[in-house]
């Protein structure tokens, strides 16, 4: 299990480490997709959109790469992977296989590391001052 996780990691690391940086030196081809996905992605480039989410990629690939504050890249891969998954799902069905295959592997690394996300989904109750708060 521990070499499946470090692999998943890996490679989740390496996909938005490459395609962060890709947004900025364009050694990548990447022509857009026909129709309104392609409009879209225009626009979203065209009023920099990309350039913030570029710099999200990089942070989060890195990390995973690092093997360092895995929970804090998952959790801010998860929403971009929702966003793929339902771009792809919309508007260009034909794509959709590498937003699945970074799906998969966030989900099997959020499951391998479910230890960084327990409290927030179950909640968590501490005293500060006397009073409860919960976290």
């Amino acid at each position: 299990m521990k070499i499946a996780v470090l692999i998943a990691r890996i490679l989740l690391g390496l996909v938005f480490t490459v395609f962060g940086l890709n947004l900025y030196l364009h050694f990548i081809p990447m022509p857009p997709p026909p129709g309104d996905a392609g409009v879209l992605l225009g626009l979203l480039f065209k009023y920099g959109w990309f350039s913030f989410l570029g710099i999200l990629y990089i942070v989060a690939g890195v990390l995973l790469l690092l093997g360092r504050y895995i929970g804090v890249a998952l959790t801010i891969l998860g929403p971009i992977i929702v966003v793929m998954l339902l771009f792809h799902v919309t508007m260009n069905p034909q794509g959709i296989g590498p937003a699945l295959f970074v799906a998969v592997l966030e989900g099997f690394l959020i499951y391998a590391h479910w230890h960084h996300f327990g409290t927030v989904l179950h909640g968590t109750h501490s005293q500060v001052d006397g009073n409860h708060h919960t976290l």
